[in-house]
């Protein structure tokens, strides 16, 4: 089917809902963006108290994961670095 035929298809309902869809995408996006933002400068802040931020993004990292699936993560690295001669 001819993109132009498919597009006079669309009845005006379905044009107002993909209009209302894309819309709904860019504001989250900007705000997607702006959180962004805010989470940079409370790095900044953190860096200006002294807090190591590579720490403080790990920290954050692990703290997403589920304890036991951490703990399981921690033994494997664990293994292989004593496999490695690193531990």
């Amino acid at each position: 089917m001819d993109d132009d035929a498919s597009i006079t298809h669309l009845t005006e309902a379905t044009r107002e809902k993909l209009r209302q869809t894309v819309a709904k995408i860019e504001r989250l996006e900007e705000e997607k963006k702006e959180v962004a933002e805010q989470i940079k400068e409370i790095y900044a802040e953190a860096k200006a108290f002294g807090f190591d931020t590579k720490a403080l993004r790990q920290v954050i990292k692990l703290r997403k994961v589920d304890k036991a699936e951490r703990e399981e993560q921690e033994m494997v690295l664990d293994t292989y670095l004593l496999a490695l001669g690193e531990a």
